[in-house]
């Protein structure tokens, strides 16, 4: 049985999206019979720290160093490692490959120094060319959990007028940004009605969210972090949220999707998306001016647009991505 390690991080200021990624992998790689063990600081997220116990996943403290790294990965017997990280530095991954195990990096377009055979960009129009590695670029090769990829619609939705909208407003596990209240805010701007599931990622966040008051035909429902929240995606007309990882998920549903971007490592993809047409902008957050006004009173009040992106988003991610990564890693051993 081939035995994958996964080098991955989570934390309150560095998200989840790594480790959502990673989590769709490792559930392929199991299903196909190998084993799996991450070796990962999840930054005492609860959260991140129940979707590894709740799918069975080993949990290993990260490494310190290279020579650590390497020990942990002979004592686990390890075949190959996935590394999934912006703060990792290089000379572990450099390590590994000296071992003569195969080494697959997933990154967003910076390779940030790390050697490896097989590196994964599942960012819209991403382009590799390495001499002597393998690169998959695209949204061919997003990385999307089972739960997300179960929900996959067979054809692109068909919105209807002349019903309250569903949305959806959350911005990952941690929202390290304080994001969903600002958005919260800008939908009782548009002035017209909705029913609004806001995922508030703590206690203080979801305090402030329940004294946000709506307008008339305006309805907030304010929930804890959930596992169900493909589930609940599945069922809206309308997603809020970052333009990070969580994109390819709303994409591959078919669902309408209103993007902000949060933080600078976001601005690309998030003009990438914008250029294709597949979501909507509302621009960055902390910054939301009448134009972002206008753009959401549209998406919640014109059901032929959202129709219009519903199948635009559908056809741009099929949900594949994790088979074909999976492919390549175990192929190439």
């Amino acid at each position: 049985m081939t035995i994958v390690g996964i080098r991955c991080d989570a934390g309150a200021r560095t998200g989840v999206g790594h480790l959502v990624r990673c989590v769709a992998l490792a559930e392929e790689l199991v299903a196909r019979g190998a084993g799996v063990r991450f070796l990962s600081d999840l930054g005492g997220v609860e959260w991140a720290e129940v979707q590894l116990s709740r799918r069975g996943l080993p949990w290993h403290p990260p490494p310190f160093d290279p020579v650590a790294l390497v020990a942990a990965i002979e004592r686990l017997e390890i075949d190959a490692l996935v590394i999934d990280s912006y703060t990792l530095p290089p000379p572990h991954s450099a390590a590994v490959r000296r071992t003569g195990r195969r080494v697959l990096a997933v990154v967003d377009g910076d390779f940030r120094g790390q050697s490896a055979d097989i590196y994964v960009d599942q960012n819209l129009d991403s382009v590799i060319h390495v001499e002597d590695a393998i690169g998959l670029a695209g949204l061919d090769y997003a990385l999307l959990r089972s739960s997300v990829r179960s929900l996959r619609p067979v054809t692109p939705p068909v919105h209807r007028s002349g019903r309250t909208p569903k949305v959806v407003a959350f911005f990952g596990g941690t929202d390290a940004y304080r994001a969903a209240p600002q958005v919260a805010r800008l939908l009782t701007r548009t002035g017209v009605g909705f029913e609004a599931t806001i995922i508030g990622a703590d206690e203080e966040l979801r305090a402030e969210l329940a004294g946000i008051e709506a307008g008339p035909g305006q309805r907030f429902e304010v929930i804890a972090p959930t596992d169900d929240l493909p589930k609940l995606l599945a069922g809206a007309d309308l997603a809020v949220s970052a333009s990070g990882t969580s994109t390819w998920e709303l994409l591959c549903l078919g669902l309408p999707a209103a993007l902000v971007w949060v933080v600078d490592n976001q601005i690309l993809g998030y003009e990438r998306v914008m250029a294709r047409g597949i979501a909507a902008g509302l621009g960055q957050l902390g910054h939301f001016g009448d134009d972002a006004v206008a753009a959401l009173r549209r998406l919640l009040t014109d059901a032929s647009l959202r129709t219009e992106l519903a199948a635009r988003a559908w056809a741009a991610v099929d949900g594949r991505g994790v088979e074909r990564v999976a492919d390549a890693l175990l192929r190439a051993g």
